[in-house]
Parts: structure tokens; sequence; C-alpha cells
């Protein structure tokens, strides 16, 4: 039975720091502003949901990235992360970000990530555009 109990908490670890590392790497590219990299977390069965509705494949997703890192926050924008939870395949992570023409004082995402790819998210955020 050890052997068993062993092997689970080898998968959760495995599991986790792939899920660590597909997290990193979208937060990066996102920072760089590099969409064809942040489009590499996804695949054509990703979903993300938004409070607009949900966005399904890359063809869909693709445009969101663009106007965010275009628009709302390009590359240089003040980001903080408040929080960060990754358990097995799913990752949370609560910030705060700001730019020359927009201020979120609250960003909230949800990740389904499994073998290196999101195939599912969430994104809730108060974003404000400034005057």
């Amino acid at each position: 039975m050890p052997q068993v109990s062993n092997f689970i908490l080898v998968a959760s670890t495995c599991a986790e720091g792939q899920t660590e590392a597909t997290l990193v790497h979208h937060l990066q590219s996102f920072g760089t502003g590099d969409v064809d990299e942040i489009m590499k977390d996804y695949t054509e069965n990703s979903v993300l949901i938004t409070p607009d509705g949900a966005l399904r494949g890359l063809d869909e997703i693709r445009p969101l990235f663009e106007k965010l890192t275009g628009e709302i926050l390009p590359p240089g924008s003040d980001f903080e992360m408040l929080q960060q939870v990754i358990e097995g395949e799913i990752a949370y992570i609560a910030w705060n970000a700001e730019s020359a023409n927009y201020n979120i004082p609250l960003g909230t995402d949800t990740f389904l990530i499994r073998d290196g790819k999101i195939l599912t998210q969430t994104f809730a955020g108060q974003v404000l555009p400034k005057e």
C-alpha cells in the first residue's frame, strides 16, 4: 500500500510542476506582449470564460490577448501578483495592474492545465478606463 501512496504523491507533484511551468510561461509571455507565445499555451479545444461569455479555440481566444497586450496592459504595465495557488492541474491567481490607459484594481484567473496546455481558463476583473 505505501507504493500506491508514493505514486499518488509523485503524480500530484509532477502535475503541479507542469501546471506551474505552464503558468510561468503564460505570465512571462503576457508580460512581454508576445501573443504567439501566449497562444502556445492553448489548443483548439481550449475554453476561456470571461464576463462577456466563453471563447472557444485559438481563433476566438487570440483577439482577446491581442487587445489585452496591445491596448489594455501592454508591455511595461505595472502588474502585482496578490495570490497564486496551484493544486494539481488547477492554478488560481489574483492580481492587480495598471497601464497608461487602464486601472485593474482586482483581476482573477483560474486555469485547468493538463499536459502543458491550458484547457479551461476563467477570468474576471474590474477593468477601469482612465480619463
